[in-house]
């Protein structure tokens, strides 16, 4: 998701505000003079949707983003309508409104919209196959995590018992301490092994069929891998959240889109350090922030990325490693977007060489 592309500034005929709900919508449609015309609810079934809004004249309809509002965003916008996918936490900041219902929040959200969709800070669903094939890395994101506590646990038993395990890899866990689980809690933790080790499998499968995703239908995904830390997940997975790289005006603006770059809140002469916004997709700021580690860690290459980041930990001061981290996440997609949209190869040292000369 990311910003909505620019509306019609006119006021338009009908503007429908719909507040999504899981079993049924709540609708408050108002004319152009403002006066509520039409209060009601719709199931919020493909089928209840549809007959609702087929029948109407084009209009503007406002919802929010939620767990139903890629559909239904698609939905109307195949029956004609002008669809702006309002984003709540932009919209209401760190609090929303005392008195609100869901028959109030749709005459909100379509007042709001009548009046200037840029209140709303509309942002645009990623196209139908992109969200579908994301589900595939979103399915191997559970069972990784899955798979982590069910590590912990084992460790954490045989340590409560005044065992340890040995240190290995998480994919080679279960083949490698089961003999050294305590014979009492044997019968207790061997079911485990075995779901940690069905895990794995499912795991291995999900990365067969992420390197065929790739191959067959992603091709820029394959050239962001030229930067050492970026692995298939990773460039898949900003391919995918990003959807459509000309969205951006500038690559540096994608920072900001994963929620990398600081919360501004100034007054006056008050300039409060503040830590990052964390707006956007947690999963994928999670992955450049993993690959930011990789780079700035022991096994990192030396490059631009990584000399940029000894240079803020050189500085020093509390959480010098994390702000490095961080600060090395947002150049890396920044990065990555320019080579998406200039097919460069990439220069590990492009800095260096450019200032050095």
């Amino acid at each position: 998701m990311s910003q909505s592309l620019s509306t019609s500034a006119a006021i338009p005929s009908v503007t429908i505000g719909l507040d999504l709900g899981d079993r049924k919508s709540h609708y408050c449609a108002l004319d152009a003079a403002g006066v509520i015309a039409e209060v009601g609810t719709v199931a919020t079934t493909e089928r209840a949707v549809r007959e609702s809004f087929s029948e109407r004249a084009p209009c503007r309809v406002i919802i929010e983003v939620s767990t139903h509002s890629p559909w239904i965003a698609r939905l109307l916008q195949e029956l004609g309508h002008e669809v702006i996918v309002a984003n709540p936490g932009a919209m209401y900041g760190a609090r929303r409104r005392r008195k609100r219902n869901d028959r109030m929040d749709a005459e909100f959200l379509a007042r709001q919209g009548r009046a200037d969709v840029r209140l709303l800070h509309p942002i645009r669903h990623r196209g139908v196959d992109a969200q579908q094939h994301l589900e595939l890395l979103r399915a191997r994101d559970q069972f990784v995590r899955a798979r982590t506590q069910l590590v912990n646990h084992v460790r954490g038993t045989v340590k409560s018992l005044g065992g340890r395990l040995p240190k290995c890899s998480t994919a080679s866990f279960a083949p490698t301490v089961r003999d050294h689980i305590p014979p009492v809690l044997q019968s207790t933790l061997a079911p485990l092994l075995e779901m940690i080790t069905m895990h794995t499998t499912v795991i291995r499968q999900y990365d067969v069929q992420i390197e065929e995703r790739i191959a067959t239908a992603y091709p820029d995904a394959q050239r962001l891998q030229q930067i050492p830390g970026v692995g298939p997940l990773t460039a898949l997975a900003f391919v995918l959240l990003i959807d459509d790289p000309t969205r951006f005006a500038k690559s540096r603006d994608v920072g900001a889109y994963f929620g990398l770059v600081p919360a501004l809140d100034e007054s006056s002469t008050i300039r409060p350090q503040l830590g990052i916004t964390k707006t956007g997709d947690p999963f994928g700021r999670r992955l450049l922030v993993s690959a930011a580690h990789y780079i700035l860690g022991p096994f990192g290459p030396d490059c631009d990325l990584r000399r940029h980041g000894e240079a803020l930990m050189v500085r020093g001061g509390p959480n010098a490693k994390k702000r490095a981290v961080i600060a090395v996440a947002r150049k890396l997609a920044v990065l990555l977007h320019h080579l998406w949209m200039h097919p460069h190869p990439y220069d590990p040292n492009y800095r260096l060489l450019h200032h050095a000369a």
